[in-house]
């Protein structure tokens, strides 16, 4: 047996190995073999050949915006003044000035509310008046024999001619309230409210202006609880 030959089923490779080696030795003209491909076959000069191919991975699409959401709509409401068995109501009333309730009676009461930049009189006496979530509202009045209610409501002022009682202020921001030579008397009960203030006439007709306050001290005094009217550190 001739050991010096090529090894059984090894023919194949050698002869591959020999055709590469060939290929090598050739130089520059091994690129002979290879095709050409024209501008308009290469996909970086023809855009188009991009979708006949594997898919272009695009770069990172800016967030979309979301769109706004619509604000609600506020209903507006039709203004009203109307006596309604016993009760005046005087609701959503809107740069209304000189509002005026003449044909009053005892038992009657008076209701306003939301009305804004509005001004309101009130003739005669009445049993009670209620101010509810007006702002910059004004309120004139001659006589009640119960209450004014005032309660939140911003930026107010309330003008007694004759008498009145009681006078409440509830979660309230802003409230003048001027009284008569007659209401002097007068009791004025606040709670949860801001920047109120009482004004008092004088002999020669004008205003002084007090302050209601709005800081307490309370204290035990062995027996029951004493508060008092604080003023505040300036």
């Amino acid at each position: 047996m001739d050991l010096s030959g090529p090894a059984s089923g090894g023919g194949g490779d050698a002869d591959n190995r020999n055709a590469l080696f060939a290929s090598i030795n050739k130089g520059a003209d091994i690129t002979k073999g290879l095709k050409h491909i024209s501008d308009d076959q290469k996909t970086h000069k023809n855009p188009g050949l991009r979708s006949q191919g594997a898919p272009v991975r695009s770069g990172p699409k800016p967030f979309a915006s979301r769109p706004a959401a619509s604000a609600p709509q506020t209903r507006t409401l039709p203004p009203v003044l109307e006596l309604d068995g016993k009760k005046w109501r005087v609701e959503n009333q809107e740069g209304a000035q000189g509002l005026v309730i003449s044909d009053t009676e005892l038992k009657q009461v008076v209701y306003a509310f939301k009305c804004n930049q509005s001004t309101l009189q009130v003739k005669g006496k009445i049993n009670s008046i209620t101010i509810d979530s007006c702002k910059k509202m004004g309120l004139v009045f001659d006589d009640v024999v119960g209450i004014v209610d005032i309660i939140n409501c911003r930026d107010v002022k309330v003008q007694v001619l004759g008498k009145i009682p009681t006078i409440s202020i509830n979660k309230t921001d802003g409230c003048h309230v001027y009284l008569s030579k007659d209401s002097l008397s007068c009791e004025i009960i606040s709670a949860k409210s801001s920047e109120m203030n009482v004004l008092v006439p004088n002999k020669d007709g004008e205003f002084t202006e007090l302050p209601v306050p709005e800081q307490f001290k309370t204290i035990w005094d062995g027996h029951k609880l004493v508060t008092t009217a604080t003023e505040i550190a300036g």
